[in-house]
């Protein structure tokens, strides 16, 4: 599998006891919640429709299906905010080596505009 589309370990461990599914929780045991987790994973980060998800993730329907039930039920939320808390936002960063701002956003003067004020300028008395 595609390690940049997979759960790290820690991660895993992080959340593998927040979802339903397990052998000490009622109702139907999971075949695999990792698998499934990293098949969701998967088919966002790549962009990809449901029906192109790999066939070693399984039956896309069905995956799509578990998907919908955790969405209503509230286990994804529960996930994000699990690894929200141990976020590394390294990859966040923005400067502006990378980031082109239009001449307007730094002030510059507006053609045919100079007689409108802008905003937040103290009216002169």
């Amino acid at each position: 599998m595609t390690k940049r589309y997979a759960l790290r370990n820690d991660q895993w461990e992080h959340i593998k006891n927040l979802l339903p599914g397990r052998e000490e929780t009622v109702g139907v045991t999971a075949r695999d919640n990792r698998l499934f987790v990293e098949a969701v994973l998967y088919r966002y980060r790549a962009g990809i429709p449901w029906r192109d998800l790999p066939e070693r993730f399984g039956d896309f329907r069905l995956v799509h299906l578990h998907h919908s039930r955790w969405s209503r039920t509230g286990v994804w939320q529960r996930v994000f905010e699990a690894l929200a808390q141990d976020a590394d936002n390294d990859y966040v960063l923005i400067d502006s080596t990378i980031v082109k701002a239009h001449q307007h956003s730094a002030g510059a003067k507006k053609r045919g505009l100079s007689n409108v004020r802008r905003l937040g300028a103290v009216a002169a008395a």
